[in-house]
């Protein structure tokens, strides 16, 4: 089970502060649990993980198998919380050289529709005229400007390529029940879909269809996955003492350290498979919290990389920051550190041991030198990278996110901000509707 070490925070927070809070803690996850809370339209991933049945995960692997039988890479087009939990699954556990490797089981996946950037939708459609692809469209209203144009795209070339029946078969939609292009498009043309249901938003959303279906596309146990995230849903319950609750004790501390003048939160991990659990986890907490002027920025590092580059202002810059690191027990194969007869990089101290003894004393010496300099340090530690570990990991989040929010007084599940480039957008380009705006944008920025 996951296991949070807040050990080398408690010195940076005022004393009494962890406990005091942790009635507050407790009535946010009570409001959670109840629905009382703002937002309690969106409230359907609290216990999305236990209510998921061995037949609608059959039904995702059955889609799956069609897809991986059928095509040699598939494209998922979406963006924000439509893409980033499943490329932060398959990420964390694909081959970290997966992309140069001819695996004839699984398709390559590919993501799209998450940028407007011409030469990425020159380069990703002459990448496939040669493939044998598929397409997994992932919009509820199947007009976000940056899916619904690569999907144009992506449709055109799938029928164009394959044949439109062919391509019938191997483009799916995951989108709203009834309404919304997305779903009139795959009605008209018959389109295999699974629903995104509308009480979950999309940073929330990653065990839905729109995680569930490319996970098991690329060949990794939702079963499992799923397992994890429903035994981590039971272990942050509100009938758990807050004291080991793991969810509420991260909310509580990172709320303590924002009262204590920390206003960036870094997520750092030891291994670059879980650089997009960083990216997934940013705009979980960033478009959840930071609302009416508050909440903690979130901000990652993959280390020890990033020690070469931001370890010096993690170090000595600013002390308005914290850490939480995220550790992994067990990597999931040995390499030993070997012996050079001449040893000119003098390392032959370290002969025989395991490389991952050298990363851990690197994550040790690191958390110990950070809090020296003022960094207070979180621990997240999970036994191993699996789908089982990862699915934990997802709700922790999830669940904690939700405290957190509430605790910090907003409205964890709406995201009004998002809207403001659109406008502006739209305006800039001069769509139909938006005539006002684009005479007011145009006397701006005259």
């Amino acid at each position: 089970m996951l296991k949070i070490d807040i050990s080398k925070a408690l010195q940076f927070i005022p004393e009494g502060a962890v406990q005091k809070m942790g009635a507050d803690a407790h009535a946010a996850n009570k409001a959670l649990e109840d629905g009382t809370c703002p937002g309690n339209d969106f409230l359907g991933w609290m216990h999305l993980p236990s209510g998921i049945t061995p037949e609608f995960v059959a039904e995702i692997q059955a889609t799956a198998e069609t897809l991986r039988q059928e095509c040699d890479t598939v494209v998922v087009a979406g963006i924000g919380g439509s893409y980033l939990g499943a490329r932060a699954v398959i990420e964390a556990l694909q081959n970290s050289f997966a992309w140069l490797i001819a695996d004839k089981k699984n398709p390559t996946i590919l993501f799209a529709g998450n940028n407007i950037s011409e030469d990425y939708l020159y380069e990703l459609t002459n990448y496939l005229k040669d493939k044998k692809f598929g397409v997994i469209n992932i919009s509820k209203s199947g007009t976000t400007t940056e899916t619904a144009l690569t999907f144009r795209l992506l449709k055109k070339q799938c029928e164009e390529q394959r044949g439109v029946e062919t391509a019938r078969k191997v483009i799916v939609a995951i989108t709203d029940a009834v309404k919304g292009a997305a779903r009139q498009t795959a009605t008209k043309e018959g389109y295999k879909t699974f629903v995104i249901p509308d009480n979950v938003g999309g940073r929330f959303s990653v065990l839905t269809p729109v995680g569930l279906l490319p996970i098991a596309i690329a060949g990794y146990d939702i079963a499992q996955l799923v397992k994890g995230a429903t035994d981590m849903e039971a272990a942050t319950a509100t009938d758990q003492p807050v004291e080991e609750n793991p969810a509420a004790i991260y909310a509580i501390v990172r709320n303590a350290l924002y009262q204590s003048g920390k206003k960036i939160e870094i997520l750092a991990n030891y291994s670059p498979k879980l650089h997009f659990i960083g990216e997934w986890w940013k705009q979980l907490y960033g478009e959840s919290e930071g609302k009416d002027k508050k909440g903690i920025f979130p901000a990652a590092v993959d280390l020890t990389t990033d020690l070469h580059s931001m370890g010096q202002w993690i170090q000595d810059g600013e002390r308005t920051i914290f850490e939480t690191v995220l550790s992994i027990g067990e990597p999931n194969h040995t390499v030993l550190f070997p012996h050079d007869e001449e040893n000119l990089d003098g390392l032959n101290f370290l002969e025989g041991r395991r490389v991952d003894q050298v990363n851990k004393m690197a994550e040790l010496g690191t958390q110990l030198a950070h809090v020296d300099g003022g960094v207070p340090n979180l621990l997240l530690s999970i036994d191993r990278l699996d789908e089982y570990h990862i699915g934990q990991l997802i709700y922790f989040f999830e669940r904690a996110c939700g405290i957190s929010g509430l605790m910090l007084k907003v409205n964890p599940f709406d995201q009004p901000g998002v809207e403001a480039y659109k406008k502006n957008m739209f305006a800039l380009l001069g769509k139909p509707g938006y005539e006002e705006a684009t005479k007011a944008i145009r006397e701006r920025i005259k």
